[in-house]
C-alpha cells in the first residue's frame, strides 16, 4: 500500500505540473508566472521552498546530535532570510520589474558583476538541489527495504522533478508548492500528535529534551564559539537573499504588497512548523531510546523515518512519506528552475542578445534538462554527505560574493562599479584564504569573507569617486 501510494503521488505531481504548463506562453510565464500569483500562493511557495528534505531529515538529525544550538543556520537563519527579504528588499526589487536577481547587478554595476554573480548562483544550486534528490534516494530505499537502492532512488526522483519543472516552469512550481504545503503541515502535525501520545505527552518530551541540554539555543560564551555560531547563522540568512529562487517568488506576486508580505508570512510559518520534526525525533528518545542512540552514532538522518516505520500504524506511514515527498518535490522543483533562468537570462543573453522570446523559452527548458543531469552527477559524487551539510555549504559563496553588492546597490547611493568589484575580490579571496589555511580553524571563513566584502565595497566606492 505504501509503495502504491508513493507511485500514485508522484504520478499526480507530474500530472499537476503538466496541467499548469498550459499557462506558459512566454518567458515571463515560465520564470515569474506572469507576475500574477495571489497572496495565498506566494505564502505557500515561499514556505514550501525552504521546507525541504533538510527540514524533515537534516534539521532533526542536527537537533539530535547537538541540540537547538546546532540549528541556528536552518531553520533560524533560513526563516529570517525570507523575513528580511520582505522587509528590506522585496518592495524595491519588485518595482524594477526584473526577470532575475542578476538583472539588478547588470543595471547597477555592469556586465562583469552580472556574470560573476550569475556564476556564483549556478554553483551554489548544485548542493541545494543535490540535497533534495539525495533525500529522495533515501526515501525510496526505506520504502522498498533496500530493493531500490539510494542511487536508483535518486535517479527516479530526479526524473519526477524534471518532468513537471521542465514543462510548467514557475506556474507548475508555485501551484504544486502551495498544495504540497498543505499536505506537509497536515501530515506532520498528525504525526507529531501520535508520537507525543506514544512518548507520554508533550510536557514529558520537552522535559526529556531539556534534561539532555537539547533546548539550549546559545553556544558557550567564548570568542571562537560565538564567531562560528554567528557565521553559521548568517550563511543562509544572508547568503540566500541574492539568490534566484527567493527572488522569483517576490517577482511572481501580482501586487507589490503581496511581494512584501508573502515572504514575511512564509518565513514565519516555516520557522514555526520546522519545530515539528524536531519534536518528533525528541519523542524517539522516549519511545525507542536504545535504537535512537545507535542511529545517532551511525546516521541520525534515519531516526525520524525509522520511528515512523517501526512505531506508527500504516496510515501514519503514508502520511509521513507524503509529507516528505511534498517537501522534497517543492524545494527541488524551484531550485532547478532558478539556475536555468539565470544561465539563459544573464549568461547566454550577453552572447546572443537578440534571441527571441520563443528561443529564450526553449533554451531555458534545455538548461533545466542539462542542469538536472549535472545535479544528478554531483549528488552521486557527494554520496555520504549529509543533507544538512549539502544545503549549508551551498550559500557561502553568494554570501561573500553577492550579498554586499546587492545591499549597497539598493540602499547606498554611493556604491559604484569599482566598489562592487573590489567587494567581490576581497570577499571571495578572503573566504578562499580562510578555507585553505589554518585561519579557518580560528575564525569562520564565511564571516571573514563577508566582513572583507563590506570593506571592499566601502573602499572601492569611496575612492573611485561618483557612481559610474
Amino acid at each position: 500500500m505504501l509503495i502504491l501510494f508513493v507511485t500514485l503521488y508522484l504520478l499526480a505531481s507530474i500530472a499537476m505540473g503538466l496541467w499548469f504548463a498550459r499557462r506558459v506562453k512566454n518567458t515571463a510565464d515560465y520564470t515569474v508566472a506572469g507576475r500574477a500569483l495571489p497572496m495565498g500562493v506566494i505564502v505557500g511557495t515561499t514556505f514550501a521552498t525552504w521546507f525541504g528534505s533538510e527540514t524533515v531529515i537534516g534539521i532533526p538529525a542536527k537537533f539530535l546530535e547537538g541540540g537547538m544550538v546546532e540549528t541556528v543556520e536552518d531553520p533560524w537563519g533560513a526563516s529570517f532570510c525570507l523575513i528580511l527579504v520582505g522587509l528590506f528588499f522585496a518592495r524595491k526589487l519588485y518595482r524594477m520589474s526584473l526577470l532575475t536577481i542578476n538583472d539588478f547587478y547588470r543595471q547597477r554595476y555592469g556586465v562583469a558583476v552580472e556574470l560573476f554573480c550569475s556564476g556564483v548562483s549556478l554553483i551554489s544550486y548544485l548542493g541545494w538541489v543535490a540535497a533534495q534528490i539525495t533525500a529522495m534516494g533515501l526515501v525510496f530505499s526505506l520504502l522498498t527495504d533496500g530493493v531500490i537502492g539510494p542511487l536508483a532512488g535518486t535517479c527516479i526522483g530526479t526524473i519526477v522533478v524534471l518532468l513537471f519543472t521542465y514543462f510548467g516552469g514557475m506556474w507548475s512550481v508555485a501551484v504544486t508548492d502551495t498544495i504540497q504545503m498543505v499536505i506537509i503541515v497536515f501530515c506532520l502535525v498528525a504525526i507529531a500528535v501520535m508520537a507525543g501520545n506514544l512518548a507520554g505527552g508533550f510536557t514529558h518530551v520537552i522535559e526529556v529534551a531539556a534534561h539532555r541540554g537539547m533546548l539550549q539555543f546559545f553556544p558557550p560564551l567564548s570568542f571562537r564559539e560565538t564567531m562560528f555560531y554567528l557565521g553559521a547563522g548568517i550563511t543562509i540568512m544572508l547568503g540566500s537573499i541574492p539568490q534566484q529562487d527567493v527572488f522569483q517568488r517576490v517577482m511572481s506576486a501580482k501586487r507589490e504588497n503581496i511581494a512584501v508580505w508573502g515572504p514575511i508570512i512564509g518565513g514565519s510559518g516555516y520557522l514555526l512548523f520546522s519545530f515539528i520534526p524536531m519534536f518528533i525525533v525528541a519523542c524517539s528518545l522516549v519511545i525507542m531510546p536504545t535504537e535512537t542512540a545507535e542511529l545517532v552514532k551511525e546516521d541520525p538522518q534515519h531516526v525520524l523515518p525509522t520511528l515512523v516505520m517501526t512505531q506508527m500504524p500504516p496510515l501514519t506511514k503514508v502520511m509521513f512519506f507524503g509529507a516528505l515527498l511534498s517537501a522534497i518535490l517543492s524545494t527541488a522543483s524551484s531550485t532547478i528552475l532558478a539556475p536555468a533562468t539565470v544561465f539563459v537570462q544573464n549568461v547566454l543573453k550577453n552572447v546572443w542578445p537578440r534571441m527571441s522570446d520563443a528561443q529564450e523559452l526553449r533554451l531555458m527548458r534545455l538548461t533545466v534538462l542539462v542542469f538536472t543531469a549535472g545535479v544528478l552527477v554531483y549528488s552521486i559524487i557527494m554520496q555520504g554527505t549529509s543533507v544538512y551539510d549539502l544545503v549549508s555549504s551551498s550559500y557561502q559563496v553568494p554570501l561573500v560574493g553577492a550579498f554586499v553588492p546587492l545591499v549597497c546597490g539598493l540602499h547606498w547611493k554611493r556604491a559604484t562599479n569599482t566598489g562592487a568589484i573590489t567587494s567581490i575580490i576581497l570577499g571571495v579571496g578572503t573566504w578562499i584564504l580562510f578555507m585553505v589555511t589554518p585561519l579557518g580553524d580560528h575564525f569562520p571563513q564565511q564571516l571573514a569573507g563577508l566582513l572583507m566584502a563590506g570593506v571592499g565595497m566601502w573602499v572601492g566606492s569611496v575612492f573611485s569617486g561618483p557612481k559610474q
